[in-house]
């Protein structure tokens, strides 16, 4: 009985991802009988790089994020996937091992499609191959502004950038403002950038003051969004 509930949840879930909602009944009945369902506790590392690049995943619950490290250990953050977003695409279409680290930021239950099964589907259907490289320029162009803000800005400038970035991703608006629907130590949110922890603190402290942020139990809601993009534009 529990694996029939399950494979009715993944058929379900492939219908409803924007990659494969437009696919054919039969079609998506495939994908979903080699599709497997995997589970990570919070903080568990799901990938590393260099790993084979064998599968792409979908989150059905729970966050990711993708990240890189330095010789010295130093960790950049370079991206957060959602609920609904997809990861691994990289190493899907070539073949090649991962380009990064995937780990978990909360318990997080993923939909895992194997390559052996998805390029055959992207050679009939090139629809949904047109949708995945869309996801991948996305990713391109996220990753060159990373790299910019990085070389251009100053320290304080990337951060609001970055809050920005979360704020429109992770965003609830309410009365106060927009509420960041996601907790982050303030060591992440310096990877994120490419700060130290202590210059995150500094900032946020600064601008709790100046009543462009609010911080609530570790959650951060962006008081004044016209502030914080003036901090945003703000360069060496």
């Amino acid at each position: 009985m529990t694996g029939v509930r399950i494979a009715f949840d993944k058929e379900l879930v492939l219908a409803g991802h924007f990659l494969l909602k437009h696919l054919e009944r039969e079609e998506l009945k495939r994908l979903a009988a080699s599709a497997r369902l995997s589970h990570h506790p919070k903080n568990a590392t799901i990938f590393q790089k260099g790993d084979p690049g064998d599968s792409m995943m979908a989150v059905i619950r729970g966050r990711v994020k993708i990240c890189s490290h330095s010789l010295d250990g130093k960790e950049l953050v370079l991206s957060i996937v959602n609920k609904g977003g997809v990861f691994g695409e990289i190493a899907l279409l070539d073949g090649e091992p991962r380009t990064a680290d995937a780990v978990a930021l909360e318990e997080t239950d993923l939909l895992v499609l194997d390559r052996t099964q998805i390029m055959p589907l992207l050679t009939d259907r090139p629809d949904v191959a047109f949708r995945i490289i869309g996801v991948l320029c996305k990713r391109l162009r996220a990753t060159s502004e990373h790299l910019e803000d990085t070389l251009f800005l100053e320290a304080s400038s990337r951060f609001a950038r970055a809050l920005k970035r979360l704020g429109a991703a992770f965003g609830k608006p309410g009365a106060d403002g927009v509420k960041l629907d996601i907790k982050l130590s303030q060591q992440q949110l310096g990877c994120l950038v490419g700060v130290s922890r202590e210059s995150v603190n500094k900032l946020l402290n600064e601008w709790q003051r100046a009543g462009v942020i609010q911080m609530t139990s570790g959650y951060i809601t962006i008081l004044d969004a016209g502030a914080l993009e003036e901090l945003s534009e703000t360069c060496d």
